[in-house]
């Protein structure tokens, strides 16, 4: 195979191009590695290449034979570290990656030292981000799945691979050939918006790093490599490595539902964009806005990003949305917006009568929901309004058997989200509300919300479904949301009113009667 023609047109700003060379045991196949370099990587007008090697503590002469070949090849540039102590594959992947950051480089091929993955097509693995077509190249050997076999790989690895790929594809909702290629090259700037420091040490290190990339919208482009099966030694458990990678993709999605939290997962820095509309299936916002009637007036408090109030619009409400922030859309679309802090507003204004207040994943975030409770049911209690509460249920299953294993992970988002201060079960929800003075007409079971972790497919509709069910067995232990209807009793105060306007009712219909 004929390197791949890259445009050496003169440029005044080259490119830098990191080809990075894990090694572990290495030392009869390195130098050659290296000498199949095509000269047009080492001497091209559109970037200078720099390669790197780094040897995981490798017992044979790996590190002595790679250093040999960098003092007799001083044109090229090659830079040999060694690891003091052995990192592993995911962890000799970290320190490389680091480096190619912390160096400025604008682009990192990932290629191994046993000589797999043919660095013949060293071009056309880099060509592709320099030229802005993707982000992430991956050598593919399942775009033709016969050359494969042909290449050497054994029949049970190859039909493996692609068992773990099609489900690593359903879980994450990716379109990838395959998932277990070694042969990479990243952007500068997309590895740098991944959390990959904390991915896996071992062999699944890969599959967290598609993950990640995927979920951040990288454009992944394949090619299609030669497969090569020498005789190096497989070092990988198989069954082991099968676990690992499926489990991190469920534990990918566990994360999107706000189940679990692990930092690996964790690439979004505007809290915002934790936040999405639930319409369509069953969810906190569907409860809510299905019980709504046209043309009647709503307080949303909390309101947020305006998911609802845009719903609310559709149907002719009159609608306040109350916020610590309200952002320009939600204005719009509101008769009234106030901006403040709910845990110290009393209500004052003038709201007309209200028919329904929207409580929908706020309570757990105030320190003390009793207070507001208080203040809407000395408020509103005379216009007899709806409150429509929708918290997170930390009776939730994931959640109890977290609990036995002695695991309970705050996260970002969802029931465990590092921003509640309070945390509800069905009981506890109803009895805070029945202490304060409300009426609880309604309890529903809402289920997680599995089109946002895997997308609104055939998939995510039958977990639905099987939640659903669940549900119908035990509200308490498969809800992922509690949602509440509720009824703010009349204070004293009002009942103290009421008495006085119906006496004075009483007295102008009084008719005496005749001696």
């Amino acid at each position: 195979m004929e390197s791949d023609n890259i445009n050496i047109s003169s440029s005044k700003d080259k490119k830098k191009v990191l080809i990075f060379v894990v090694c572990y045991n290495a030392e009869k196949s390195i130098e050659s590695v290296l000498d199949r370099i095509p000269d047009d990587i080492w001497k091209n007008n559109q970037f200078s290449t720099e390669v790197l090697i780094i040897d995981d503590q490798s017992p044979d002469s790996t590190f002595y034979k790679a250093k040999a070949y960098s003092s007799s090849h001083p044109e090229q540039n090659v830079t040999v570290l060694y690891n003091p102590r052995n990192r592993g594959y995911g962890g000799n992947q970290k320190i490389g990656y680091w480096y190619a950051i912390k160096k400025g480089f604008d682009v990192v091929v990932l290629l191994h030292g046993d000589g797999q993955y043919a660095p013949e097509y060293l071009g056309q693995m880099i060509s592709p981000i320099l030229d802005g077509a993707a982000d992430v190249v991956f050598g593919s050997r399942m775009i033709r799945r016969q050359d494969a076999l042909k290449g050497g790989m054994p029949l049970y690895k190859w039909a493996g691979n692609q068992i773990l790929t099609f489900i690593q594809n359903k879980i994450i909702g990716s379109k990838l050939s395959e998932f277990h290629s070694g042969y990479r090259a990243y952007s500068i700037k997309s590895l740098s918006q991944v959390p990959f420091e904390y991915n896996s040490d071992y062999f699944d290190f890969d599959t967290d790093i598609i993950v990640q990339l995927v979920d951040t919208g990288n454009q992944i482009k394949e090619i299609p490599i030669p497969t090569f099966y020498g005789d190096e030694i497989c070092r990988v458990n198989g069954l082991l490595y099968a676990i690992r990678i499926v489990w991190s993709c469920l534990l990918s999605r566990a994360i999107k539902l706000g189940i679990y939290y692990h930092p690996k997962f964790d690439y979004i820095k505007d809290s915002n964009e934790y936040y999405h509309g639930k319409f369509g299936y069953p969810s906190s916002h569907q409860f809510a806005l299905d019980h709504v009637l046209p043309g009647s007036r709503v307080i949303d408090v909390g309101c947020g990003p305006g998911f609802m109030c845009e719903k609310l619009k559709e149907k002719d409400v009159t609608l306040v949305s109350i916020d610590k922030q309200i952002q320009p859309k939600v204005r719009e679309k509101s008769w009234k917006s106030i901006e403040v802090d709910v845990e110290a507003y009393n209500f004052g204004e003038d709201f007309g009568k209200v028919n329904y207040i929207m409580l929908l994943d706020i309570i757990e975030h105030l320190k003390s929901p009793e207070r507001l409770l208080k203040v809407l049911r000395q408020r509103f209690s005379k216009d007899n309004p709806d409150i429509l509460i929708t918290t997170g249920n930390i009776g939730f299953f994931p959640i109890r058997i977290s609990l036995l294993f002695s695991k309970f992970h705050y996260g970002k988002r969802g029931i465990l989200d590092m921003d509640h201060c309070r945390l509800f079960t069905f009981s506890s929800l109803c009895k805070t509300l029945e202490i304060n003075g409300y009426k609880v007409f309604k309890k529903k079971g809402i289920p997680a919300p599995f089109p946002l972790a895997f997308g609104d497919g055939v998939f995510a509709r039958l977990c639905l479904f099987i939640n659903r069910i669940l549900i119908l067995l035990s509200k308490s232990l498969f809800s992922y949301q509690i949602a509440v209807i509720a009824k703010p009793l009349p204070t004293l105060e009002h009942l103290l009113e009421d008495a006085h306007e119906a006496k004075d009712n009483k007295l102008e219909t009084f008719v005496p009667k005749e001696d």
